[in-house]
C-alpha cells in the first residue's frame, strides 16, 4: 500500500483524513500514484494535475524522503521507501505571496 498525505483543501474536498492508502501496481511512479488517487477519489481530478496535460498544478509540490520530487519526470520511479509504504508521498500546497 502506498501512503499519500494531502493538504487540507484536498482532504476537505475528498472527505478524508491527513493520509490515504492506495493500492498501486508496479512501477510506482508519480503518475501511477496520482492515477490511483484520482480513480479512488474522482472529486480530486483536475485539482492536482491539469485535466488536459496531466501536468502538476503550479501551486502544488511533491515530496518524499525529504526530497522535492516536483520537477522529476512523472514516470520516474518513486523511492523504494515510498513504494514499500514505509514513507508517504507528500502533496503540499506551495505558499506564495509577499
Amino acid at each position: 500500500m502506498i501512503r499519500v498525505m494531502l493538504p487540507q483543501h484536498l482532504r476537505t474536498l475528498a472527505h478524508v483524513g491527513v493520509e490515504v492508502e492506495l493500492d498501486v501496481q508496479a512501477p510506482v511512479t508519480q503518475r501511477t500514484v496520482l492515477d490511483a488517487l484520482e480513480a479512488r477519489y474522482p472529486m480530486l481530478c483536475g485539482t492536482i494535475r491539469d485535466h488536459t496535460t496531466l501536468e502538476r498544478r503550479p501551486f502544488l509540490r511533491f515530496f518524499a524522503c525529504e526530497e522535492d520530487l516536483s520537477h522529476e519526470s512523472p514516470d520516474a520511479p518513486l523511492p523504494e521507501s515510498v513504494a514499500s509504504g514505509a514513507e508517504p508521498l507528500l502533496i503540499i500546497g506551495a505558499i506564495a505571496g509577499g
